[in-house]
């Protein structure tokens, strides 16, 4: 017990789990209506000029009402953010990604989905616009379920990056007998935390060396909190 007094608590504060439980506590002020605006001042602007050291990087979706900053209820210079519609993955997200961990240093990457996702209908449509094509054709049941045994690679193959992206997730809720919109958006933020770690090494060794941590997340657009998955 007298071991625990003596703590350092810079330390325990800089930890990932640390980072992450004051974006939850920025964010419990946000949804609560009583954000703080910590560190938006000219002094904290002058103070960024020729550095910045982000506790942590997010990737979130470009949805105008899903502004990490905001939800979050951070200052400038406290989050490194890379935005694309359904938080979809390329070259050019990796490697900002890998800046962030290797560069600048960060302990948390946190992958944020949201309810509503307009990247989600529009990959669910051209999802069902792939199945009706291959299944038009189809007499019966058995022969519908031998047209789409390769859908998979019909998806892997397509000219859209929203379907070969976040189609294949949506591919994958259904394999897994899910069916909702919200069902959709979690898997699809579990499989982009997967292809990040798959794609880059940076964040494998960061993981491996207990640099990082890497979490999902899902904000809801209605009550303003954003939802922590585990997975």
């Amino acid at each position: 017990m007298a071991d625990e007094l003596f703590v350092d608590q810079d330390e325990v504060e800089g930890t990932a789990s640390g980072v992450w439980s004051r974006m939850l506590a920025g964010n419990r002020r946000f949804a609560e209506g009583k954000p703080e605006h910590p560190n938006r001042g000219a002094e904290a602007r002058e103070a960024l000029v020729d550095t910045h050291a982000p506790e942590a990087a997010i990737l979130s979706c470009s949805d105008a009402r899903v502004s990490p900053d905001i939800i979050f209820d951070a200052g400038i210079g406290d989050l490194f953010t890379v935005r694309t519609a359904g938080q979809v993955i390329d070259d050019a997200v990796i490697a900002s990604l890998e800046y962030a961990v290797d560069v600048l240093g960060v302990r948390l990457l946190v992958v944020l989905g949201h309810q509503n996702c307009g990247a989600i209908k529009q990959a669910c449509k051209e999802y069902e616009a792939l199945l009706h094509e291959l299944t038009a054709d189809a007499e019966d049941s058995l022969m519908a379920a031998d047209s789409i045994s390769d859908i998979d690679e019909r998806i892997c193959d397509s000219d859209s990056i929203m379907l070969r992206t976040v189609g294949f997730s949506i591919w994958q809720a259904h394999e897994s007998e899910l069916e909702s919109a919200e069902d959709f958006e979690r898997v699809h933020i579990a499989r982009t935390i997967e292809q990040l770690v798959e794609r880059s090494e940076v964040i494998q060794r960061a993981l491996a060396e207990d640099r990082l941590m890497i979490t999902g997340a899902r904000y809801q657009l209605d009550s303003g909190k954003v939802e922590v998955l585990s997975f």
